[in-house]
């Protein structure tokens, strides 16, 4: 997984500072990096990490398998 902290994210400010930053936020959440942002603030054990890891790509597969699914 590439690095999130180093990929600038642009937003553009037309009408006021307010609606650029909820833009900016979203973005951010959208994008992940507040999460990254927070497990990067404390170590995390290798075993942990591959937990993390596994769970989120079951979680990730689960979420496109049911999308498969038709209605």
């Amino acid at each position: 997984m590439e690095t999130l902290l180093g990929r600038p994210l642009e937003v553009e400010v037309r009408d006021s500072v307010d609606k650029a930053l909820k833009i900016l936020k979203q973005k951010m959440s959208k994008e992940g990096i507040l999460q990254e942002i927070k497990r990067r603030r404390y170590y995390e054990k290798p075993s942990v990490k591959r937990k993390r890891k596994m769970r989120e790509a079951r979680k990730r597969r689960r979420r496109e398998a049911k999308r498969r699914v038709p209605r």
